[in-house]
């Protein structure tokens, strides 16, 4: 059989082959497909700022603004005042995260570098915002503004690393939150459960335990220690200590999520369910943990339909959910 020029299909394997398919996912809100291939099209063109940009878009729409602005720094490290917008990106997701001195930043560098572009009235109305945060959470200064800044930051790589149980890198941003800002006790707590994750159980345990006799109410002592007993068979204590969970009801979003968790961690799939239903989901859904354990609770419960739609949904907004299972 002869063979011409017109039976030949070029196959098309570049960067923008992948990441035309990483256009076609994200409109159709795939988004854990559309990471995939803008992944696979950097591989190609690392540098590309189209790349680039669209990936940090995909992860502010799924809620990932540090991550976001990890891709849209690299625009800026590459390219420079080439590609204003960046500037305007990075400035409305460190608004989200509620980094306001970073954001103001980054707006201002907007308006120095594109006076009249397209997002100018944007910009104007999130430095008007950001005033007025300000103004609201008494910060007089530069200084404050900077300090406080740096305090999310900690936390917000603290959560990341927690929710992707990396004890090690958790462990150490925890470390450096309890020297620098003792004030934040939820801190130690998380400290003493990546230690207990990490293997270090007698000393996780003898930590929380040490906490629990200067405050019996701490809710955070309690969860953990409930956590750490079941887990290491010691059912006497783990069953006093489990009922001074019912009839606690925080009134914060992350301490509901946390405590239905916990529930759900020691096998409590009835309560834990009656307590996720009292979770805001729209508050909690940059939590990776969110979606999985409430989606076993539900399995758990015989709810496999809703179940696999919280999965689905979860997926969808923390594709790194995929490498976790049951």
């Amino acid at each position: 059989m002869q063979t011409t020029d017109t039976n030949i299909l070029n196959y098309r394997n570049d960067g923008d082959f992948y990441f035309s398919y990483g256009i076609k996912a994200f409109k159709e809100k795939r988004f854990d497909k559309a990471e995939k291939w803008f992944l696979k099209s950097l591989e190609y063109k690392p540098d590309n700022p189209l790349y680039l940009s669209q990936i940090s878009v995909l992860y502010t729409e799924i809620g990932q603004y540090q991550k976001a602005n990890d891709w849209l720094q690299r625009v800026v490290d590459v390219h420079g005042k080439d590609y204003p917008d960046c500037y305007y990106l990075l400035a409305n997701n460190y608004a989200h995260l509620g980094l306001f001195y970073e954001a103001q930043k980054y707006a201002h560098k907007y308006l120095e570098h594109s006076q009249d572009g397209d997002f100018k009235e944007e910009v104007n109305q999130l430095v008007e915002m950001l005033d007025y945060l300000s103004k609201e959470e008494n910060i007089e200064d530069d200084f404050e503004l900077e300090e406080l800044d740096e305090i999310i930051i900690y936390q917000e790589t603290a959560f990341y690393y927690l929710e992707h149980e990396k004890w090690d890198e958790a462990l150490e941003i925890l470390e450096e939150m309890m020297t620098f800002y003792p004030e934040y006790t939820s801190s130690k707590h998380e400290y003493a459960f990546a230690l207990f994750q990490k293997g270090d159980c007698d000393e996780a345990i003898a930590l929380e335990e040490a906490w629990f006799e200067q405050d019996e109410t701490n809710l955070y002592s309690r969860m953990n220690l409930v956590y750490f007993y079941y887990k290491i068979g010691k059912k006497q204590a783990f069953m006093e200590l489990l009922p001074t969970l019912n009839n606690v009801y925080p009134t914060l979003e992350q301490q509901k999520l946390k405590l239905a968790v916990t529930l759900a961690r020691v096998g409590e799939y009835n309560q834990a369910f009656r307590r996720f239903k009292r979770v805001d989901s729209m508050q909690v859904a940059n939590y990776m943990s969110y979606f999985y354990w409430y989606s076993k609770v539900l399995f758990e419960n015989g709810k496999t339909q809703f179940g696999e739609k919280i999965w689905k949904k979860g997926l969808n907004k923390h594709p790194a959910l995929e490498s976790f299972t049951f």
